[in-house]
């Protein structure tokens, strides 16, 4: 146990260290391959489907609209195949970037892999987002290339130097199942602290940045589920309802593929499709964003969902935002043998770093489960930075082979999200109870999440700013049932204008991503602040909430 290698310091039962005010994990360490070993993420994934083979009739991928499947040794095959295409008709090579906008489809999977074999730099967006923000984020990853369908290519800009790949089109087909004359050539030498992934987020506040994380930090975290699995768990089917390009989702297509299960996939969210999909393919575990969950429990009379057999379903996974205690319940109720797992985590962890595994920890009320395998975490008092014990609320820090490399040339928040021992300060107010269990309870930063995705209050801010007939505004959260939360402006008016709340919302609509709408506008005489100027976003929202 990892309690008696550390010593008697460590408490058994919450993992607190007495001596260092730091959490330990308790559970199994992952066995890792030496970090100096060349290896990329994919030739890590591969190498565990080559030991541990799935029956050669195992589908790896699973459209679950369709039906359309494609099994292992065509998986792998499309894989290697593709990313000798890649390199010898496209010249793409160790350390460039490839930009990805693509709604889930069976491709995206196969593409990221072969990227990534070749040492090439994954950066996939969302295809809701503006042209505006697109260019932006392309400026941060700075891609040689871009992949793209018929649908989101005309948002971006032309000035890529190899262009826009299209996913559906026969060209791109043939690109995976053509094999080159020749793969000698794909024998790159990947090292592990070099960059996999641009994932996008807003971190602890401010404009969207790119979150680099490693081949080491993605080896990590699947190194971590293998350390946590029971091996001898039977082949499963895996739903995944959240984008693979967020990091939940990306996270979660990696660690059904290295455990050699079937990953099966929705495109856009439709409730009446999962539950069918989850009686036609007897699913067993499901990943979901809150809203999600939300709708399972909200569907019409409960004798329709009778209508579908839900047996097969074992675990609810759900993450990017809190889940309602009472969502949980009524959850429970309607589903009385399926395990809800709420996890932890940020972009910036390559997902969970606390997460609820098996029955008993997934009946605890409340809770985002434990540290997962390899990584500390220490509850900080904010303003003085004591690290504090177990049941003492503060901000939670997080240390280990998860946590990312930094931002994309921004030193400036990269150092500051860091301290000087590689802590990575999340921003957000928790605490660890005497048994290990991490409860969430409000954040420091000033994000709202809307659907599990990330809205910075300061971008809808500056472009409100941009406004002739706004003097001032403030973003804050906003309560919403289904969402979680939703952006509300409150505006001060220039003199003599007329400016209404649907001029408002149509302003910010036309510049941003459909998640990121101000969903409600109040307009106020002055937007209150301190003395150094900075809003008093409490205040705004008690305002707000008075008014419910």
């Amino acid at each position: 146990m990892a309690t008696q290698q550390k010593g008697s310091s460590i408490d058994p039962k919450s993992g607190f260290c007495s001596k260092t005010k730091t959490f330990h994990s308790l559970r199994p360490k992952s066995q890792f391959p030496p970090q100096t070993t060349p290896l990329s993420l994919t030739h890590y994934l591969l190498s565990h489907l080559h030991h541990s083979p799935p029956l050669p009739s195992t589908p790896a991928l699973l459209d679950a609209a369709t039906a359309h499947h494609i099994l292992y040794p065509e998986f792998i095959f499309r894989v290697r195949t593709l990313a000798a295409s890649l390199q010898s008709q496209l010249g793409l090579s160790h350390g460039q970037c490839a930009f990805v906008l693509s709604p889930n489809s069976l491709h995206l999977p196969i593409l990221h892999l072969s990227l990534l074999f070749l040492g090439v730099i994954v950066s996939p967006s969302n295809p809701a987002s503006s042209s505006p923000e697109i260019s932006h984020q392309i400026r941060i990853c700075r891609p040689a290339v871009a992949f793209a369908t018929s649908a989101t290519a005309q948002k971006i800009p032309n000035s890529l130097r190899l262009g826009t790949i299209l996913l559906d089109s026969a060209e791109f087909e043939s690109m995976m199942m053509t094999c080159p004359s020749s793969t000698e050539s794909l024998r790159v030498e990947v090292r592990q602290s070099d960059t996999a992934t641009i994932l996008y987020s807003s971190g602890t506040t401010g404009r969207v940045k790119g979150v680099e994380l490693t081949h080491r930090n993605w080896i990590s975290m699947m190194a971590g589920i293998h350390a946590v699995r029971n091996q001898s768990a039977p082949h499963a089917v895996c739903l995944c309802t959240v984008p693979f390009f967020h990091v939940y989702g990306f996270a979660y297509c990696l660690r059904v593929l290295v455990t050699g299960d079937t990953l099966a996939w929705m495109g856009r969210f439709d409730l009446k499709l999962m539950m069918r999909s989850i009686e036609r393919f007897r699913i067993a575990h499901m990943a979901c964003a809150p809203p999600a969950v939300v709708a399972l429990v909200k569907h019409g009379d409960i004798n329709e969902m009778d209508g579908y057999d839900l047996s097969s379903l074992q675990v609810i996974g759900c993450g990017g935002a809190p889940l309602a205690k009472s969502v949980v319940e009524k959850l429970r109720k309607r589903l009385r043998n399926v395990q809800v797992s709420q996890g932890y985590g940020m972009t910036e962890t390559t997902a969970r770093v606390f997460g609820a595994l098996g029955p008993e920890e997934t009946r605890v009320e409340g809770a985002n489960g434990r540290l997962m395998s390899d990584i500390e975490a220490k509850i900080v008092e904010p303003g003085t930075g004591s690290a504090l014990p177990p049941l003492m609320q503060g901000e939670i820090w997080v240390r280990g082979p998860y946590v990312m490399k930094g931002y994309t040339g921004d030193e400036e928040a990269t150092a500051a999200i860091f301290d000087s021992e590689g802590w990575l300060k999340t921003g957000d107010i928790c605490y660890i109870d005497n048994e290990g269990f991490l409860y969430f309870v409000d954040r420091i930063k000033e994000l709202i999440k809307y659907k599990g995705y990330q809205v910075a209050p300061a971008e809808l801010e500056d472009l409100l700013h941009s406004h002739p007939d706004i003097v001032d505004a403030a973003v804050i959260p906003y309560p919403d049932e289904e969402a979680g939360q939703v952006p509300m402006a409150f505006v001060v008016r220039s003199l003599g204008s007329a400016i209404d709340e649907s001029q408002i919302k149509d302003f910010i609509a036309k510049q941003v991503a459909p998640y990121k709408k101000i969903r409600r506008v109040t307009f106020i005489g002055a937007i209150p602040k301190n003395a150094q100027g900075k809003v008093l976003r409490k205040e705004l929202i008690k305002l707000a909430l008075s008014k419910l």
